[in-house]
Formats: C-alpha cells, sequence, structure tokens
C-alpha cells in the first residue's frame, strides 16, 4: 500500500480507542477479535447509578395526600419518597398510590401519606456504585417508574436518599450511547 507509520497512525489510535485493536510495546497492533456488540456491552456494563441519577424529590411522612399530589405535579416527577423527621427514607409514592387515595370520600387535605404509602422493607432501592444494567433489570423486574438511590447514615439508622434513578434516565442512557457522548 506504500503507506508510512506516521500516515497509519492516527487509524490505528481510533482503532485502538474504539477497542477494535490493541496495542503492546515490541508486539505492536493486533485485532483483539471483539465485536462492536460485545464492545457495545463492556461499555454498557461500566456505567454506574452515580453517573445517571437525578435529584429526588422528596415529602414528609406528616405531609398530607393533597400536598403530595401539589409536590408531584409542581415538580413534574412520577414517584415521590417519603422521609421521616431524621431524612431518613420511609417509604415510597407512586402516581397509583396518590390517585388510589383521592378517589372517593376520603379527607386527602388531612390524610397523611405515611397510610397511603409503599413501606419498608417492600421498596426497591440502589446505591450510586451499582451498575446502571442492574438497576433498569430492577426496574423491569418490579415494573416501577423510580428507584431512590440510597446511602446508609453514618450511625447506621437508616437509609439518606440521595438520588433518584428513573425510566427517563435510563432512557438518556440509551441515547448517550447511541450519540457517543456517554459520560
Amino acid at each position: 500500500m506504500n503507506l508510512t507509520r506516521a500516515t497509519l497512525r492516527p487509524d490505528l489510535a481510533i482503532l485502538t480507542m474504539a477497542g477494535f485493536l490493541d496495542a503492546r510495546p515490541r508486539v505492536g497492533y493486533f485485532y483483539t477479535g471483539k465485536t462492536g456488540s460485545q464492545l457495545l456491552t463492556e461499555k454498557v456494563k461500566k456505567i454506574t447509578v452515580q453517573q445517571y441519577q437525578s435529584i429526588p424529590v422528596v415529602v414528609n411522612e406528616s405531609s398530607s395526600v393533597y400536598d403530595a399530589i401539589v409536590t408531584m405535579f409542581l415538580e413534574d416527577v412520577g414517584t415521590l419518597f417519603v422521609v421521616d423527621q431524621n431524612s431518613s427514607l420511609m417509604g415510597v409514592l407512586s402516581r397509583k398510590d396518590l390517585l388510589r387515595a383521592s378517589i372517593g370520600s376520603q379527607k386527602i387535605e388531612t390524610m397523611p401519606v405515611s397510610i397511603i404509602m409503599t413501606r419498608m422493607p417492600n421498596i426497591t432501592m440502589c446505591q450510586k456504585d451499582d451498575l446502571i444494567i442492574d438497576v433498569a433489570n430492577k426496574l423491569i423486574d418490579k415494573q416501577i417508574d423510580a428507584l431512590p438511590v440510597v446511602r446508609e447514615f453514618d450511625k447506621g439508622s437508616g437509609l439518606e436518599v440521595i438520588g433518584r434513578l428513573t425510566k427517563t434516565n435510563i432512557t438518556k442512557v440509551l441515547v448517550d450511547l447511541a450519540n457517543d457522548e456517554l459520560i
């Protein structure tokens, strides 16, 4: 082909960065044998929750169902996380929970959310270092819209909500992968 090493080096560097080639001193460049699908899978399996989590929307367990409905619509979210006075996770409220409570002749202005929320230990959650693919599987298996991202308090006396991971966050991962803009 009559090409110099200097001419080929940028192309080889691109193929190496993409994972199709590997380079070793005194050996040179060689084909890794990985397909594009395998390389994508490896990339996905390195993405953590922390890279894509969003800000959680929380309400106090003494808040009324009415206040929770207002908060949900003002914040434009589908899931609220219920905390106690120490900011420890106590429960989760979905749109369905709030709709169910508002249908009928119940006084939602005075009813606390603690009556209708999903309580511990029935809450599916994740941590910031969890792999995004594992959390996506939890969303699918449990058929839920969002998970709280939690960490233990220093004293081990509860869980603090530090983020949320939703179907929208998972969709953003997919779009970033397609556009090759992964964080």
